[in-house]
């Protein structure tokens, strides 16, 4: 199994994160490190690499980069994604987890856990979303898109 050891993000064109964002971040990327599936299959003939790899993400002329080096550094691959397809579910997810994080002040549990339940569905899709969008590139689990989905609302711009 292939998977990624260590993630850089570059969030220096990202709007300040929130409080809860940056959690929810430092959270994703330590459950990501300990758990991944990530797999680069070979192409043009060539054989799949075989990790494990790190990871920059970044937001490059309005293009989501993942740039993948091996353990020593050698590069590996480059993905540019557009990020139009990734828009819709950010902008939902961003607005759910607003209520969410509202919610847990002030409602009683069984409204906390339906928001958070829409969360996750919406959560869900982005991650879908991200396994389509890599197809052919990258083949990763749903639990290792579900925390790059995370990553990627980082670096997402809002409106």
């Amino acid at each position: 199994m292939t998977r990624i050891i260590h993630i850089q993000i570059d969030d220096s064109q990202a709007p300040p994160a929130t409080p809860e964002m940056e959690q929810e971040r430092r959270v994703a990327i330590f459950d990501l490190i300990e758990d991944n599936s990530f797999t680069v299959p070979g192409r043009d003939g060539q054989p799949a690499s075989q990790g494990p790899f790190k990871l920059d993400l970044c937001i490059r002329e309005r293009r989501l980069v993942f740039d993948l080096a091996g353990e020593g550094g050698e590069k590996v691959a480059e993905f540019h994604l557009s990020l139009g397809p990734f828009r819709q579910v950010t902008k939902d997810y961003f607005q759910i987890c607003q209520s969410y994080f509202d919610a847990v002040k002030r409602l009683p549990p069984a409204q906390i856990e339906a928001i958070d339940m829409a969360r996750r569905g919406i959560h869900n899709e982005g991650a879908r979303t991200l396994q389509e969008r890599l197809e052919g590139k990258a083949e990763l689990d749903i639990d290792t898109a579900r925390r790059l989905f995370t990553l990627i609302c980082a670096l997402v711009p809002q409106g």
